[in-house]
């Protein structure tokens, strides 16, 4: 190779000496501090999105069409992302999954986010979404995927909210060009608590191999099957489940019923499942101790909280993201002292480790770096 040949090194070594100088130049603020100032959507490191549309396709939930920034890298379907935005000048975030297939063509990416009556960034975009709102996201991140090679047959099973993850690995198979069986079984309330009731009539219109099965468990007429998960409800409309891989994701109830009767069955390898909404082991009644977070030199008597509430109580604002132990967000330092993680139930006891506030709870006095 000659000299003239060699691939030079010296502008993009000139762009990131430039773009550290510019930093240095912004501090103490970060330089996109300055530049959402001009346009939100102009950034150097953070990663967000526009709202582009809006839709309402039941009485408390509604989808967002979002538009990411540059630095987005895409999603797997199943994976979920993190939406932040600003409350009374707080920062919150909260983890959602996207609904749409992970191929999708303008590389947006659809949210469906229902209004929880104590969630506070749900009832907050519920209410205040507009187009153009600019929002801070996270790269996707979760487990929850589908494996490769494609199962043989498939099975996905969501009740609620729980719908997005699995019908985003519905619409991504389908767009493989996926031929094999594959049924999407929906647990709903009534049938206007269904979102995306139209979409799936068409696309189950439109594929022959997909057979969509509504299933209503207050509203005794219409749809396919009435009442709660039970064998019966997989002999109807997909018998071959035993042969299939199975993708889960709902409220605590179904996913109970569903996990429970995977594992009588001898079947838990071929089952996959999300939870959004996590059972939590019970606290003791008898709280006591004193809580401190001694970064911040504040201390408060322990009220068996999560220690992210606690912190919020006293006045802190940690980061935090699902706030149920999924994105490791609010991982913080526990210095000393003994807490409870809610969701496994275990004690520890360990001094200078890290924890998750979110599902964490002090026994006794606990020392947390914050």
């Amino acid at each position: 190779m000659t000299l003239q040949e060699r691939p030079s090194r010296t502008s993009g070594s000139r762009k990131f000496s430039l773009l550290s100088l510019f930093e240095a130049m912004a501090t103490p603020h970060a330089l996109d501090r300055y530049l959402e100032l001009v346009d939100p959507m102009t950034t150097v490191r953070d990663l967000r999105g526009e709202v582009t549309e809006i839709h309402r396709s039941t009485e408390d939930s509604l989808t967002l069409v979002i538009r990411p920034t540059r630095q987005w890298k895409g999603f797997d379907a199943g994976q979920f992302v993190q939406i932040g935005v600003v409350i009374d000048g707080v920062r919150h975030t909260r983890c959602y999954s996207p609904a749409c297939s992970q191929y999708r063509r303008d590389g947006r990416i659809e949210l469906t986010i229902k209004a929880h009556p104590e969630g506070l960034v749900s009832r907050y975009l519920h209410k205040n979404a507009h187009i153009g709102l600019v929002v801070s996201l996270s790269q996707a991140d979760g487990t929850f995927r589908l494996p490769t090679p494609r199962p043989a047959k498939t099975l996905l099973i969501s009740g609620g909210s729980g719908i997005t993850p699995v019908l985003s690995m519905l619409r991504s198979l389908l767009d493989e060009g996926y031929g094999s069986d594959l049924t999407f079984l929906h647990y709903a309330f009534t049938e206007n608590d269904v979102a995306y009731k139209k979409d799936l009539e068409k696309i189950a219109a439109e594929h022959e191999n997909v057979n969509i099965v509504f299933a209503y468990t207050e509203q005794k007429t219409g749809g396919d099957l009435h009442g709660f998960f039970g064998r019966e409800h997989l002999d109807a409309v997909a018998p071959w489940f035993a042969d299939a891989d199975t993708f889960l994701c709902g409220p605590p109830g179904l996913m109970k019923g569903v996990t429970s009767f995977f594992e009588d069955a001898g079947l838990s390898e071929r089952l996959h499942l999300e939870e959004f909404t996590p059972s939590f082991a019970t606290v003791s009644d008898d709280v006591t101790g004193t809580t401190t977070f001694s970064g911040s030199d504040v201390s408060s008597e322990n009220d068996g909280e999560t220690l992210l509430e606690q912190a919020e109580a006293a006045g802190l604002s940690p980061a935090n993201g699902c706030r149920m132990g999924i994105c490791f967000t609010c991982t913080s330092v526990k210095k000393s002292g003994c807490t409870k993680n809610i969701k496994t139930g275990e004690t520890d006891t360990e001094s200078d480790k890290k924890i998750q506030l979110c599902v964490s709870v002090a026994v006794g006095d606990v020392d947390i770096d914050i």
